[in-house]
């Protein structure tokens, strides 16, 4: 009876962080600095909370090697550019598009996996691929730039291939370090990366600007981040998956709560699609 109590209460902390992480994209339309800038403020303040957790639970901080180091700055490069581009993907669209393409980082993983860790490739790996592919043109109104939805596709993609690159990186480092530390090192990287944007991009300030980036850094980035590792410690993996795939739903939900957007035919379809796939591939994952 007890464990069964802990595990309801693991899955309630799973769907509380999957839904900040959902609400992370509104928050950020209601911020009017760039995507760098945001994706900087996100990183600088999750970091920053995520350094005060560590030193709090005194967690060991050492990497076992150099090589260790270089690769994780690595991987905060390459989470710069996932949530600069994240970012930029809502900011030109909407939060349906930039959170219905993320969603499409399996496809790229299909390829990515078998090449890093030289693994064969799936027949059925495939097949989920060509279905996110045709979910993706579905989702596409017109072949043309100067279609803001094209174009927040575009850059949706590419943070959905940079998120591909980063969970490969998280599956090396995850047999070697605790999930907390190797967070607090990628968003540390992250926003050394991003902080000479603070001086390269002109930027005007207001109060409402650093409330956004801080519940943005602070609620939906490092404290939902914690939550969601605490309960997927007493979850299977495929459990975790399927409600991951809801940040999708929740995204799409809270703009049309507190944006007023309502996705088309085209983007419900589509996004039906990639989501279909996303979960099945986390069902079949485990």
């Amino acid at each position: 009876m007890g464990t069964h109590k802990y595990f309801n209460k693991s899955i309630l902390y799973l769907h509380i962080a999957v839904m900040l992480f959902g609400l992370a994209g509104v928050a950020a339309q209601f911020v009017a600095v760039s995507a760098v800038i945001t994706a900087l403020g996100r990183v600088i303040c999750s970091s920053l909370l995520l350094l005060l957790i560590a030193i709090i639970k005194k967690d060991r901080l050492r990497l076992n090697s150099g090589r260790d180091v270089c690769l994780i700055i690595a991987a905060g490069t390459v989470m710069a550019v996932h949530w600069t581009t994240f970012f930029q993907s809502i900011q030109v669209s909407t939060v349906a598009i930039g959170t219905i393409t993320f969603s499409t980082f399996p496809l790229f993983l299909t390829f990515l996996e078998p090449l890093v860790f030289h693994e064969r490739i799936r027949g059925q790996g495939l097949v989920s691929a060509l279905l996110l592919f045709i979910g993706v043109l579905i989702t596409i109104p017109e072949f043309s730039m100067g279609n803001h939805t094209t174009v927040g596709i575009v850059w949706g993609l590419i943070s959905s291939f940079t998120y591909a690159v980063l969970t490969l990186a998280n599956r090396y480092f995850s047999s070697r370090y605790e999930a907390r530390t190797i967070c607090l090192y990628e968003q540390g990287s992250a926003a050394i990366v991003l902080f000479p944007a603070l001086f390269l991009v002109e930027t005007t300030w207001r109060p409402q600007d650093l409330a956004g980036i801080a519940f943005v850094g602070l609620v939906c980035t490092a404290f939902a981040h914690s939550l969601y590792v605490t309960a997927q410690k007493n979850v299977k993996a495929q459990t975790a998956g399927i409600i991951s795939g809801m940040e999708t739903v929740y995204g799409i939900f809270y703009a049309l709560l507190f944006l007023g957007e309502v996705p088309n035919i085209r983007e419900l379809t589509g996004g039906a699609v990639i989501l279909g796939v996303a979960m099945y591939s986390s069902l079949r994952s485990d």
